[in-house]
């Protein structure tokens, strides 16, 4: 072993150890009835732009097979912690208590078994690890020159950890805690990318850095001394105890886990923890999903393996919901969220099928769904491919932090959305009403731009949002459904609804000018005098009809638009599109590309996709399949 030899822990000096630290438990219990240390509240970033302190850790050390699954489980650890401590502000002058803010770590709070160092060795316990995290506070604490209240050095050093510098802090509820003030308000950043623990304190205004010199480890002491040192530490002028590494010392052994300290006689050792344990060293994936797409499907049953997780709405085959009839064969874990599923639904039944309230509900739905989902996340799961609907509440909780993860994108990012239909209200004034109709609040846009900066991979079959993406983006081809023959005619498809977002002024412009009879297949947002002067009739797609009897070609100049399936119908039957690159498929046969608002190009595509050479829909199904 490097430096002083360790002696074997027995069980008596163990019992010695818990009995004491019962009572300091108890003592720090008390202490902290009487005392104003208490849970500070979180807020969203709002002043606090002027970083004056931050540290960066990796997560990753141990190497070996053996100790990933307590490796995996410090992760988890720290995105259970990172929930109560980031956004979180300390008032000037009031001090921040690790143990105060996020409670103690049990199994239902989320946490689970990390390595734990305690006197000597490293060994699985429920929140082990969470040292990471106070060294990482104690480091920008020292930093943004905060006086350190109380702070307590590990007993060993752990090969590549802050000990081996002088800057840790160790900690164990509720009694070793890890507490500082500052005297200009502050406000934590903490995060976990897929590799590192990032956490960073922020002010509103700059303040003086403090430059603090990396130390040495202390020397002497043991465990028991140290302890036994809490009670009797000097208080400062404030009463407060002062426990600084000046005040303790630790021995210079390397702290070894059973699977490296070779002591097979040792009360502590399991059998067989020095061998190599059977573990999947890349982790398992997990897919969660909202509604089904065949491309999206298609791209689970190709991909997933049977280590795999499959997180989805409800059993659709079940429930008789083809939206939510994902394959669930072939995975390790299936986990659904019906009551939520069923409520959102209910929800969206009662709302309507359009407007503002629906697309607020919508959001709610999809907030409890990625909710129960989490649950499935495991601290197995070091990868998630997961539906854009979700994305934003699974980043915002936490659960990507320390994985890598893949979205399933069908629509734009709500940045760019909330830009584009602000930038058509001006220039489209009389169109404003359903074009500012509805926002996503702003924390869910940025929740949102965030998670797609740090997603490995973007997967969609749209055109459009490949290439917001480049570099990062994986192409899906679209699947045509089966196509339903039916015969040609004169009149112009539009799928609606009938909004200014989906063009219907354009269109409407358009079959004034040229007289065409238009077929309405969505909901009327517009009032019902909206196709006043246009010859028009409506076919409800539910009734078993085939609403495309007697089109000569399906229109849809929209805005936005993330989910074309009526313009694939069309094209599966040997229908000419003509649809904005909003519609995502821009590079298939049969689709004319005019741009959003631009009437006269409009007018010339819709012409030339109802002319004698496009009617023919042989020739143009056969250039459609190849």
């Amino acid at each position: 072993m490097d430096g002083a030899e360790a002696k074997e822990p027995t069980r008596l000096a163990s019992l010695v150890f818990q009995s004491k630290a019962t009572l300091l438990k108890l003592q720090r219990g008390f202490e902290n009835l009487a005392g104003d240390v208490k849970r500070l509240p979180q807020e969203a970033e709002g002043r606090y732009t002027t970083s004056v302190a931050e540290s960066r850790t990796p997560l990753w050390i141990e190497q070996r097979l053996a100790e990933l699954p307590l490796q995996r489980g410090k992760v988890q650890n720290l995105r259970c912690a990172l929930r109560r401590l980031n956004g979180m502000v300390i008032p000037a002058g009031t001090t921040f208590s690790f143990w105060q803010q996020i409670g103690r770590a049990t199994r239902g709070s989320g946490y689970v078994e990390g390595r734990q160092l305690q006197e000597g060795c490293l060994f699985p316990a429920i929140g082990g690890g969470l040292c990471q995290l106070s060294n990482a506070l104690y480091a920008v604490a020292l930093d943004a020159g905060c006086e350190i209240v109380e702070r307590h050095p590990h007993t060993r050093i752990v090969p590549g950890s802050a000990a081996e510098e002088g800057r840790d802090a160790t900690v164990a509820w509720n009694y070793i805690d890890l507490r500082f003030r500052s005297t200009q308000t502050l406000r934590l950043e903490a995060r976990l990318t897929a590799d590192t623990l990032i956490a960073r304190l922020c002010a509103d205004q700059p303040i003086a850095k403090v430059v603090t010199p990396k130390t040495s480890p202390p020397e002497a002491s043991s465990p028991l001394i140290s302890l036994a040192s809490l009670t009797g530490a000097p208080k400062t002028a404030s009463g407060a105890r002062t426990r600084d590494a000046a005040q303790r010392s630790v021995i210079d052994v390397k702290a070894h886990s059973c699977h490296s300290c070779g002591m097979e006689s040792c009360f502590r050792h399991k059998e067989g923890a020095a061998k190599p344990v059977v573990a999947l060293p890349e982790g398992r994936t997990a897919f969660l999903v909202d509604e089904k797409t065949p491309e999206f499907a298609r791209y689970l049953e190709e991909t997933h393996r049977p280590d795999d997780v499959l997180g989805i709405p409800l059993d659709g085959a079940r429930w008789k919901r083809p939206q939510y009839a994902w394959k669930q064969e072939g995975y390790a874990q299936v986990a659904t969220a019906t009551l939520e599923t069923l409520t959102r639904a209910f929800t969206a039944r009662r709302l309507g099928r359009y407007g503002a309230a629906r697309l607020q509900a919508q959001l709610d739905g999809a907030e409890a769904l990625a909710r129960r989902l989490a649950g499935a996340l495991t601290p197995e799961v070091t990868h998630l491919c997961v539906s854009q609907a979700l994305l934003p509440f699974l980043w915002r909780d936490g659960h990507l932090g320390g994985r890598t993860f893949d979205v399933l994108m069908t629509r734009l990012p709500l940045e760019t959305l909330h830009g584009r239909l602000e930038a058509a209200a001006q220039a489209y004034p009389e169109q404003a009403g359903t074009l500012t109709e509805f926002r996503a609040p702003q924390w869910l846009v940025e929740s949102e731009r965030a998670a797609l900066a740090a997603a490995k991979r973007i997967i969609t079959p749209h055109s459009e949002i490949l290439l917001q993406f480049p570099g990062r983006a994986l192409r899906l081809d679209w699947s045509l459904p089966e196509a339903k023959p039916a015969r040609r005619g004169t009149a112009i498809a539009f799928p609606g609804p009938t909004a200014a977002r989906k063009g219907a002024y354009a269109l409407r412009e358009v079959a004034r000018e040229c007289d065409l009879e238009i077929v309405l297949l969505g909901s009327e947002l517009e009032g019902d005098a909206f196709w006043q002067g246009v010859r028009t009739r409506r076919v409800a797609c539910d009734s078993g009809q085939n609403w495309l009897e007697g089109v000569g070609c399906v229109v849809q100049p929209a805005l936005i638009e993330d989910r074309p399936r009526m313009l694939l119908a069309a094209l599966a039957a040997g229908v000419p599109v003509v649809a904005t690159p909003a519609c995502g498929l821009a590079e298939l046969a049969g689709t004319t590309s005019v741009a959003f608002g631009e009437t006269e190009a409009l007018k010339a595509a819709i012409q030339m996709a109802m002319s004698s050479e496009a009617k023919d829909p042989s020739t143009l199904f056969t250039a459609l399949t190849g």
